[in-house]
């Protein structure tokens, strides 16, 4: 086939278009779960504002969750897109099939028909996008439904697990969406069910959920428990950013009876403490707004490889007393992992030490974790008790000259009608210096895993691997990310499990290889090459929202971006192969065709 200038230029220009769509397609994402029940008697200026917000924050849409039967939910859904559209905001419907039971099909076609035209409903690769909270047990009217509106159907179908839910109504899904978004074994928050979701939806998106905190005292929804919040809004974060989802949704925006609300109070949302009949408003005078003010520098990072800072600025969250203050405090744990400290988070350009003022007592307090590189979020916490309580202070200073601080909310022991609070108050600084742009010298894709950790055996063959960037994510959890560390001199040995569980094959391959085989997990013997392939256990899946034995016993097997070092750099590959194998594939036929590959 003869080419002529004009020619290649047109095939160039089709090409050109269909990666433009593939890049679209792929786009990454963030949106913010929003419960509908509780703007029921918004008008469209509180809408407007609460939209204003989540648009200052970088977030993309929110997931309109919408509870059947509702009578208000018509001129609410009406009131929301019609601000949306003005502000150019996106939205989609997080059908509740918990709520108030399963929605009639009629019903969701209709919403879909009527809004998913709206310049404010959010698409992907030109479908409407759609999710649920629940229901699993209606799978069987999705294909109808997609028929019928030719959306995008991401559920979370959480309370059946990955697997299951990957393979209802004869794959139905076209990606999931997790509710696991809390530890519930009183550990810190690890990623093992988002690699059970990796693994099973191969190749097939995933919506991670990120949330900052959990406390429910609603007897009214069968709610009174809490959820080992702490380090979570931090950490998280870098969990996103090293397993690099097509999606995140943050929960929530503003659901306030189960206290993990970022966006801003609301007197007109609080209509939830009566009909969950909670014994007081624990959410009234607790504002969570702090927790957006470093979203933009999160969010950016997770999207597009960096971020950059023009001013520093410090969030702070506790609880306001001891976990132990009050006589009804401990009858809410359903896990009793919470700790009595002050977390903190500094977005800062450089290093700088941290202080905590107490009753005026005044102490040295340290970083738990530092970005690498210097430039980028700094996170820290300090211990509180009976005998160490009184108005708060968090300070940042640097070369003997305060940058930002934080005056808190006073810790007592103080207690509501014999209740214990343990939802979080959140303040938040800037230090009114700006100054030109800065960002971390090395981007996502040139970051490996420099820290890490592992649950049961797993734990010390973790921690030792994902320091030199093998941290695979069926055994594994990335907890700090940087430049690559330079490895110990290879002593080639040929590291195999010592119990014969397959589960360990890969990190015992990698230790024994590097010199560091542990002989409580690893045998090291003959000469290996330089291989370590991951073979993980089976995928886990789950008998609840709440059921992590599984995943702890056998630790999801998966295929996820990070399963072996580093992530994917290259864009061209990223933008082919995320939008699936017949895309990709066609693409280069496409290619070999028309050029008959002489480039």
């Amino acid at each position: 086939m003869e080419l002529t200038g004009v020619s290649i230029r047109r095939h160039l220009i089709i090409l050109l278009q269909l990666l433009d769509l593939a890049s679209h397609a792929s786009a990454k994402a963030v949106f913010a779960h929003f419960m509908m029940a509780n703007a029921a008697q918004y008008e469209v200026d509180d809408f407007k504002n609460d939209i204003s917000l989540a648009k200052g924050s970088h977030i993309d849409a929110f997931a309109l969750n919408m509870a059947y039967g509702v009578s208000t939910s018509e001129q609410a859904v009406a009131n929301v897109f019609n601000a949306a559209e003005s502000l150019g905001f996106q939205l989609f419907f997080s059908f509740d099939y918990a709520g108030n039971g399963s929605w009639p099909q009629s019903d969701v076609i209709a919403f879909l028909q009527k809004y998913s035209l709206s310049s404010a409903h959010y698409k992907y690769g030109g479908k409407p996008f759609v999710s649920t909270f629940e229901g699993p047990d209606n799978a069987g009217d999705w294909s109808e439904i997609k028929e019928q509106t030719g959306c995008f159907f991401v559920p979370d179908w959480s309370s059946i697990g990955a697997q299951a839910a990957f393979q209802l109504a004869g794959g139905v899904v076209d990606g999931l969406f997790s509710w696991a978004a809390w530890p519930t074994d009183g550990q810190p928050m690890d990623t093992y069910i988002d690699a059970s979701y990796l693994d099973n939806l191969k190749g097939k998106p995933y919506l991670m959920p990120a949330s900052p905190w959990f406390y429910a005292d609603m007897p009214g929804y069968d709610k009174d428990w809490a959820y080992h919040g702490d380090d979570l809004w931090y950490s998280r974060w870098v969990e996103v950013a090293f397993l690099e989802p097509e999606w995140v949704e943050i929960i929530s925006w503003n659901d306030y009876g189960e206290s993990h609300y970022i966006g801003p109070l609301n007197e007109k949302g609080y209509g939830v403490f009566t009909t969950g009949k909670a014994p007081y408003n624990y959410a009234r005078n607790m504002p969570h707004d702090g927790w957006r003010l470093q979203l933009p520098y999160v969010i950016d990072l997770y999207k597009g490889g960096t971020a950059s800072i023009t001013e520093e600025n410090l969030v702070v969250w506790y609880r306001t007393q001891p976990g132990t203050a009050c006589a009804e405090g401990q009858k809410q744990y359903k896990d009793r992992s919470f700790q009595d400290r002050i977390f903190f988070s500094a977005l800062l350009r450089s290093n700088a030490s941290v202080k905590v003022s107490i009753d005026g007592i005044e102490k040295d307090a340290r970083w738990e974790f530092e970005p690498n590189g210097g430039i980028g979020i700094y996170h820290g916490n300090f211990d509180f008790d009976h005998d160490h309580l009184g108005e708060t202070t968090v300070s940042i200073s640097r070369d003997g000259e305060e940058t930002v601080h934080v005056n808190g909310r006073a810790i007592t022991e103080t207690c509501t009608d014999g209740f214990a609070n343990f939802n979080a108050w959140v303040g938040s600084a800037t230090s009114g210096t700006t100054f030109s742009p800065v960002a971390p010298k090395l981007s996502l894709s040139k970051q490996v895993c420099i820290k890490g950790s592992g649950s049961a055996n797993y734990t010390e063959l973790c921690e030792t691997t994902c320091r030199y960037g093998y941290c695979p994510i069926d055994t594994c959890c990335c907890t700090a990310m940087g430049a690559q560390k330079k490895r110990p001199k290879p002593t080639y040995e040929k590291g195999t499990p010592k119990s014969g569980d397959e589960s360990y094959s890969g990190l015992c391959s990698f230790a024994c290889y590097y010199g560091f085989c542990l002989e409580a997990t690893c045998s090291g013997n003959q000469t290996a090459t330089h291989s370590h392939p991951h073979l993980g256990p089976p995928a886990c899946v789950g008998n609840g929202d709440d059921d992590r034995a599984n995943l702890h016993n056998s630790s999801c097997a998966t295929s996820g971006p990070h399963a072996q070092t580093t992530h994917v750099s290259n864009a061209f590959k990223q933008a082919i192969t995320s939008v699936g194998a017949p895309f990709g594939i066609g693409f280069f036929i496409y290619a070999g065709i028309v050029f008959g590959f002489y480039f």
